[in-house]
């Protein structure tokens, strides 16, 4: 009879520490999924940032290879300087 209640309380025994072990195996891989998550959107942020950064060199490399054409240069001169040939006149657009 002793035998049986120690063999009942060692199913017992070991139902609850499976029991917390499975428990605790869940949490380790809901902790490991939001970690994967994490890592996931940083690599898009990451990629997003790369092609970015290609498009940037992508024009750096443009205007490298095209520095010395007048039609560039003139452009530069227009966009970014705000100048203009003699006899060219400018409009502004100010409906927005």
């Amino acid at each position: 009879m002793a035998q049986r209640k120690t063999a009942k309380l060692t199913r017992r025994l070991l139902g609850v520490l499976l029991l917390a072990l499975i428990l605790y195996a869940c949490a380790a891989l809901a902790s490991v999924r939001q970690e994967v998550a994490g890592a996931q959107a940083h690599l898009e942020e990451l990629e997003a940032s790369v092609r970015a950064l290609e498009e940037t060199n992508d024009q750096l490399r443009y205007d490298i290879a095209h520095a010395g054409d007048e039609e560039v240069i003139a452009d530069i001169a227009r966009e970014k300087l705000g100048l203009v040939l003699p006899g060219e006149k400018v409009y502004y657009d100010v409906g927005n």
